[in-house]
């Protein structure tokens, strides 16, 4: 009777541990965070530029509260705004989506879609991210990305869409880069291969997942920075671990925040180039938790090379 009154216990304990962990990780999936990152990439004498990065919102029209949370980014007032897709998490979500992003609109920038802008997300054992990728992708239910797509247009931003562009931010000249999402395959680097303009100030290379083949092609063509999503930072991350997953081939360390492309390069080598990726704003919307992993969008300072 004793060993079956600790038994018990133990797994009373163990079931109000898992469902303490559960709250805490949906609670932090409402935790949103607004991060600071500089980088040095601007010629010498250039005035700074605030360049705001948004991804993998994942929205769906009752997310009230994180649709306000976007809205009031526009009091931050960025030179150039950054969308890295993921918008949409279910079909009748773009309304939600522009309606947040209206004020941001009013902006300069420039965007490219995930897998998420195009097709619905399934449901789908959690697990299955800590496994080897099969290549399978679920793409049966299409969302309206060309209502989303539309609506970026009509308010000036640039889509990259395996597609060089430029744009003048300021007094600055800005030459980009950008793929189609590398996880559906839909990127085509044939486009946009060859060396980045070197007459502009900054070059900048976007894609939706940080894949590798994308990294360095960037880098190798010469792009100052490369900016990204996709991860959701790992989304449940272990202290003293950190991400579980990338749900791409980017090595775990560099699921967020920023690093440089290849990793073991310094500012300066040739062929390399500084990486963010963000943990983004949203959730898989069948799986709403986060954990040491707050949901994000990061206001990166542009500022003068070093030295």
């Amino acid at each position: 009777m004793r060993h079956t009154s600790i038994l018990g216990r133990t797994i009373g304990l163990g079931a109000v541990a898992g469902l303490s962990a559960l709250a805490y990780g949906a609670w932090e999936a409402q935790a949103f965070t607004l991060r600071h990152a500089t980088l040095p990439i601007l010629p010498a004498g250039q005035s700074p530029l605030k360049v705001l990065h948004l991804s993998d919102i994942h929205m769906t029209p009752g997310q009230t509260r994180k649709q306000e949370w976007v809205r009031r980014l526009a009091d931050l007032e960025p030179d150039l705004v950054i969308n890295t897709g993921d918008n949409l998490s279910h079909k009748q979500a773009v309304p939600a989506v522009l309606d947040s992003l209206s004020e941001l609109l009013a902006f300069p920038g420039v965007f490219v879609f995930g897998s998420n802008d195009y097709w619905a997300p399934t449901l789908r054992n959690p697990l299955r991210y800590l496994l080897p990728d099969d290549g399978t992708r679920r793409t049966s239910v299409p969302l309206p990305w060309q209502d989303l797509q539309q609506g970026m247009h009509d308010a000036g931003w640039l889509e990259l869409t395996n597609q060089r562009n430029e744009l003048k931010v300021g007094g600055t000249w800005i030459a980009f880069a950008g793929v189609d999402d590398p996880h559906l395959n839909y990127d085509n680097l044939k486009l946009v291969a060859g060396p980045a303009d070197s007459g502009a100030d900054v070059r900048l290379g976007v894609t939706h997942a940080p894949y590798l083949r994308v990294l360095d092609r960037f880098a190798a063509d010469g792009y100052d920075a490369i900016i990204a999503g996709h991860t959701h930072g790992g989304q449940v991350c272990l202290p003293g671990y950190g991400a579980l997953t990338t749900n791409c081939d980017l090595d775990r360390a560099r699921a967020k925040g920023l690093h440089r492309h290849p990793a073991d390069s310094r500012d300066g080598d040739p062929g390399s180039a500084w990486l963010h990726v963000s943990a983004g704003i949203g959730t898989n919307t069948y799986t709403r938790v986060r954990v040491a992993c707050r949901p994000e969008a990061t206001l990166l300072e542009l500022t003068p090379r070093r030295g």
